[in-house]
């Protein structure tokens, strides 16, 4: 008999565990479970495999319709909009504890979650109550309703960042910051006019979707410009900047580039257990960031708290209260799970959702810089659609030891014994596989000496089953005491 389908928030199960059943409908709602099932039976783009036709999956005007229905809550709310391929998740993040500490009701938009969907809805750092999370499915779902005749089936995510921008009405927020789910021009958060707009470090990602080249890609991105509200992006390859600047110019919007337009450097300093401390400065005529030091591990957070700080500078020039002190107080209290996260310390296991070249790159270096040990043991798995080779490529240039699995919820996972197979014939290197987190987790555990390092990456996905794993085995070995 097929397993009962969980309704947990975390996720729905892998495709063999779900048994043929009705759909949830928005009229089942009445907890966190059912708002959870209802909310995971609707299409998720970020679990299906993606195509060139699933470009039409991508347009607004149902996300508009909806938010009609709703009396457009995005409008009654200021916002900063965050784009990217890399960091913009770290960018959000430092943003909006910097704008806590400097006095400020702070929303936070991010994806994807790791353990509880509450995770992607936030207010100064808390998750949404559960009762207002499950109010609000209600809510969105019967507004959704109202426009499927006319406009198709709501996606996940429409719901959620619906959900979000209400919440963040509801609670009369006084700025929200918002993570871009996948591109720009298109995607659904695009709805919004943002006090803001900031785009990361871009790179080769989503390709069936945004197109094959960078280029290509950063037109993308760039959509979110909007006339009169000044961008802000970090400093990269300039085939990159040369669109930006196009589109910018294009859509009236203002830009500047941190690092040639606003004033900004970073360096490093060696402290006694912590490693290579980074500090950023950023001046302009209205701020002057001097020697902030950098919450997060690794040279890229370094750039994305360089443009962090230009956005704080440009919220300042409307009217937002961001002094330096303030702020620097702010940026010590982020906190990113999933990214650089030290999860056990008996072994050492490194939890990090490097799922691209770029991020791979990163976290290889930062692991050099900052921890010491004798071997590397990685548990691997990403989404099919990356750009795998790649990222196996610079996986391998630090991993004295690769297991290859896949997350159990995540119908987009590549295949272990595929990414065995491509990782052999790039690299020349031998490696195991296992068909469940569990069971590479298990090995990893097995091949490991005490001054060793387990690293589970390539996916959030499977992050987000290792964070799962471990509080399940701390919770019951703390139980045995």
């Amino acid at each position: 008999m097929a397993k009962k389908p969980s309704t947990s928030p975390r996720a729905k199960p892998a495709a063999v565990e779900v048994e043929v059943r009705p759909r949830a409908t928005v009229g089942q709602v009445s907890d966190l479970s059912t708002a959870a099932s209802y909310l995971y039976d609707r299409v998720d783009l970020e679990r299906v495999p993606p195509t060139r036709a699933t470009r039409d999956a991508y347009k607004l005007d149902r996300m508009r319709a909806i938010l009609k229905e709703l009396d457009n809550p995005q409008d009654a709310v200021r916002m900063v909009h965050v784009a990217g391929t890399k960091g913009k998740g770290s960018t959000c993040e430092m943003i909006a504890t910097a704008l806590e500490a400097c006095g400020y009701a702070v929303g936070l938009f991010t994806s994807p979650h790791l353990v509880d969907v509450r995770e992607r809805i936030r207010l100064n750092r808390q998750l949404i109550g559960v009762d207002e999370f499950v109010a609000l499915t209600k809510r969105i779902g019967k507004a959704a309703a109202k426009v499927e005749a006319a406009h198709g089936e709501a996606t996940f995510f429409e719901l959620l960042t619906a959900m979000g921008f209400v919440y963040f009405a509801d609670q009369a927020v006084d700025v929200a910051v918002i993570e871009v789910g996948l591109g720009g021009l298109l995607d659904c958060t695009n709805v919004i006019t943002p006090e803001v707009c900031a785009v990361t470090t871009i790179g080769f990602d989503h390709m069936q979707i945004l197109g094959d080249t960078l280029e290509e890609i950063a037109a993308q991105k760039a959509g979110i410009f909007k006339p009169g509200v000044p961008a802000v992006v970090i400093q990269q390859d300039a085939k990159i900047l040369k669109v930006f600047r196009e589109v910018a110019a294009a859509r009236g919007s203002p830009i500047e580039v941190v690092g040639d337009d606003i004033d900004f450097s970073y360096r490093f300093e060696w402290q006694a257990g912590a490693g290579p401390t980074a500090r950023v400065c950023l001046t302009t005529e209205r701020s002057n960031y001097d020697h902030v030091p950098v919450p997060l591990k690794g040279e890229h957070q370094a750039l994305n708290c360089g443009l962090a700080l230009a956005v704080l500078d440009k919220l300042s020039e409307r009217g937002f209260a961001c002094p330096e002190a303030k702020v620097a107080k702010g940026l010590a209290m982020t906190v990113l799970p999933g990214r650089f996260e030290m999860a056990v310390n008996t072994p050492r296991v490194l939890l990090d959702g490097a799922h691209n070249p770029e991020s791979m790159r990163a976290l290889i270096k930062a692991i050099g810089a900052y921890v010491q040990y004798d071997s590397l043991v990685v548990v691997f798995g990403i989404a099919a659609d990356k750009d795998i080779d790649t990222t196996l490529k610079a996986l391998a240039a630090g991993a004295d030891k690769v297991i290859f699995t896949q997350a159990g919820n995540n119908r987009r996972a590549a295949k272990p014994a595929d990414l065995q197979r491509r990782y052999s014939e790039l690299c020349g290197k031998m490696s195991q596989t296992t068909e469940s987190f569990k069971d590479a987790f298990d090995l990893a555990l097995r091949a490991v000496g005490r001054d060793d390092l387990i690293c589970v990456t390539g996916s959030f996905y499977i992050v987000g089953e290792a964070k799962i794993l471990i509080a399940e085995r701390l919770a019951a070995k703390a139980g045995r005491r």
